[in-house]
């Protein structure tokens, strides 16, 4: 029986409390007008900005939020290591060195589809981590054809890093969605083989900040260059997404469309 086209919404970067309840928000109001298939967010800075907590992962899933995904703060809350390898939907960096606890991707069945969704970290202006184009080839071989539909969250700084890993797997994955340096590109697209593609989804939470920082205190830090503790800001906020379309046949991308709510 043939898949029906699967409809993924991928949220950016969930910063502090603001960008959780911005979540609470949007997604409330999607319920009355039609819930995405599969909802994927980038969870690392949903932790008072730096991290998660086992609390805030389980309220992140209860808001519908099918995979949460993380990258370079992943391990800025020690309560990680207490739930990170027990917590299904729970993934990080899959380059990570071989030993460090958690996994890399997680499958689950949507609409009778399964689908893969991967988080790999870049290496430019980054922590180190083992290479992203080796490592992903490592993971897509593992797949195999376990899944039908292959998500992948791109964490990196570099633009051109991005755009190279995924045209690197395009023909191989339905998507590859970037994140991480919190400010949406306007570059969507879907690549020759099918992948759907944007450099960074964007942030979800204060608008009138420092990617999410307390302005006053990200301006302190870069101008005198002393140590500074960073605080989530407070104020309006935003919503920034992405909302796919994808043959859950060919796992290929139909449709790629930019959210950007304030």
């Amino acid at each position: 029986m043939s898949a029906l086209p699967l409809d993924v919404l991928f949220i950016g970067d969930i910063v502090g409390r603001p960008g959780r309840d911005a979540v609470h928000q949007f997604l409330g109001g999607l319920k009355d007008r039609g819930f995405p298939d599969l909802v994927v967010a980038n969870g690392e800075n949903a932790a008072g900005g730096f991290g998660l907590t086992e609390p805030i992962y389980q309220e992140l899933r209860d808001q519908g939020i099918g995979v949460v995904t993380m990258g370079n703060h992943t391990w800025d809350k020690n309560e990680i290591f207490g739930f990170i390898q027990d917590a299904e939907r729970l993934i990080r960096p899959v380059n990570y060195p071989e030993g460090t606890p958690g996994k890399g991707w997680t499958i689950v069945e949507v609409k009778k589809v399964k689908v893969a969704v991967v988080n790999v970290m870049g290496r430019v202006f980054m922590p180190p981590v083992d290479c992203p184009f080796r490592s992903m080839d490592q993971t897509l071989a593992a797949i195999g054809s376990t899944a039908n539909v292959i998500l992948v969250d791109i964490h990196a700084e570099a633009t051109a890093e991005k755009i190279a890993l995924a045209r690197h797997m395009d023909g191989r994955v339905a998507a590859c969605i970037g994140t991480h340096t919190h400010v949406q590109t306007a570059d969507e697209t879907i690549l020759p083989g099918g992948c759907a593609y944007l450099s960074d989804a964007g942030m979800t939470g204060p608008r009138d900040a420092v990617i999410g920082m307390r302005t006053d205190l990200a301006i302190r830090k870069m101008r005198t260059a002393l140590p500074t503790k960073l605080e989530v800001a407070s104020g309006p906020t935003q919503f920034n997404a992405v909302r796919l379309r994808i043959d859950g046949n060919t796992g290929k991308a139909l449709a790629i469309e930019r959210l950007n709510y304030r």
